[in-house]
């Protein structure tokens, strides 16, 4: 967990809680043992956030009860082990029971007193028929391949997909109907028909992409405190958006601009929030300059409704530190010393690609990473003209000369900051080593942030771009 995550998710919980009523929740498990049982609701698809926890009884018995009401949204009761027993959906009436038994958590489900829930395993124990009955039937293909059962099969999984929208289409106000409605797929057109006579593919993926959000009604705060926006931003931004910079910064600006219409603040905070924690750990090469687009354009720019100083403070400093050195721009100057006492900047290189390693001496995956950057630089050094600038971010100047020796790099070119003046963090981004830039013959940034594994495939990928224009 970051930094930046946790300060903003403590101040989020402290923000819910604000200007609450009571809730008293009863039930009664058979089958648990008398231990402490924790309430939680989801915060996203991979998070939960603890509200209470009560303790049960020889007989299954516990009750969860507070001053405060609850958020609206899907909890979950988890056991000591912290897994998950069963949900709940807590809507407006938060006094409420529940009874059922470890035996068959849906199946023998009763709720009373709150409608939210209710309608949850209502749903959920009528679906149970249509499952165990097409599951029958599946096991009955395995030793038997017929027509007839694999029209059964169809007809029932027609019947539950027509049970599914009828539910969710007569419940829509419930926090139920609304969560069914929002995974719901998009009902697909016939698609119009390409100049050779097949149906136009490229025309439904952007009208599934366009039309994906549809259900999803981001004025519902509750929506938030469930999986199922995580898991559609997910989906949208990795499934449905092309794996590019740009794209992906539409794509995002697309979601939030969303949530920004809506009005809720919960739902605005949960969206930057998340696409910008997503963001700091770029899966593509460029991909940080997504996140210094969201952090400068949402929390710098004011429009993150749920936040503190402190955090948006550490953004402005990291969007600082990284925007100087995105891909596109040119690599700041950095001049170092090299191992004869003589003074070497990194401008003085004329290659056509430079490899700039910063590393520290004693760094166990930097030492892992040289051999390969050493085969690296030997093998495209005539080739793509192609060398090594290792600058050394420890102030030990005799592990770093002993480091050159060990690994017999004397051909590539070494700097060390024997002024102590470089702060490499701030200036170049070095908050891990090996850190790695590559640079063209102009020093423009092609690519950060690349393990030194991915580096020939990268350069070549590069060359053939450079061919094809």
């Amino acid at each position: 967990m970051n930094k930046l995550y946790s300060l903003l998710l403590a101040f989020w919980v402290s923000f819910t809680a604000l200007g609450q009523t009571g809730y008293h929740i009863k039930g009664n498990v058979k089958g648990v043992k008398p231990e402490a049982f924790t309430l939680a609701h989801y915060f996203g698809a991979s998070q939960y956030i603890t509200k209470d926890t009560a303790q049960a009884d020889a007989n299954g018995n516990l009750v969860f009860e507070g001053a405060k009401a609850l958020p609206g949204g899907l909890y979950m009761i988890l056991s000591p082990s912290k897994k998950r027993v069963m949900d709940l959906i807590i809507g407006a009436e938060q006094h409420f029971s529940f009874s059922t038994d470890t035996a068959n958590i849906v199946g023998h489900m009763q709720v009373k007193g709150s409608p939210d829930s209710e309608l949850y395993y209502k749903y959920q124990q009528h679906v149970s028929g249509y499952t165990s009955e097409i599951n029958l039937l599946q096991r009955q293909l395995q030793f038997r391949q017929d027509l007839m059962t694999t029209t059964k099969i169809n007809n029932l999984r027609r019947q539950l997909m027509e049970y599914y929208k009828q539910f969710a289409q007569e419940n829509s106000n419930s926090l139920t109907g609304k969560i069914m409605r929002a995974g719901a797929e998009v009902e697909l057109p016939t698609p119009p028909k390409r100049p050779d006579g097949k149906p136009d593919s490229a025309w439904l993926f952007h009208y599934y992409k366009a039309h994906f959000w549809d259900n999803f009604d981001f004025s519902d705060e509750r929506l938030v405190r469930t999986p199922i926006l995580q898991r559609k931003i997910d989906r949208y931004m990795q499934e449905l958006t092309l794996q590019q910079t740009d794209s992906l910064i539409q794509s995002a600006d697309f979601i939030i601009e969303k949530a920004l219409k809506a009005g809720n603040k919960e739902m605005q905070a949960y969206c930057i929030w998340y696409l910008t924690n997503q963001a700091e750990n770029p899966t593509i090469i460029g991909g940080d300059a997504v996140f210094v687009h969201l952090a400068d354009k949402y929390y710098l720019g004011g429009l993150m409704p749920i936040t503190d100083p402190t955090t948006v403070e550490n953004i402005r400093e990291k969007v600082n530190t990284i925007k100087p050195v995105l891909v596109g721009k040119t690599m700041p100057a950095l001049s170092l010393t090299d191992t004869a006492g003589k003074a070497i900047s990194l401008n003085d290189l004329k290659n056509k690609y430079v490899i700039l390693f910063f590393y520290d001496p004693d760094c166990g995956h930097c030492r892992q990473s040289t051999p390969a950057l050493k085969a690296l630089q030997e093998k495209y050094k005539t080739t793509l003209d192609l060398q090594v600038f290792a600058a050394s971010v420890a102030r030990a100047p005799e592990q770093w000369k002993k480091y050159i020796r060990d690994f017999g790099v004397q051909n590539w070119v070494h700097g060390y900051d024997y002024s102590f003046r470089i702060n490499f963090r701030k200036d170049y981004d070095v908050n891990n080593t090996p850190m790695i830039y590559v640079l063209d013959k102009n020093k423009k940034i092609i690519a950060r942030r690349i393990p030194v594994e991915q580096l020939e495939s990268f350069l070549d990928y590069y060359e053939q771009t450079l061919s094809a224009k």
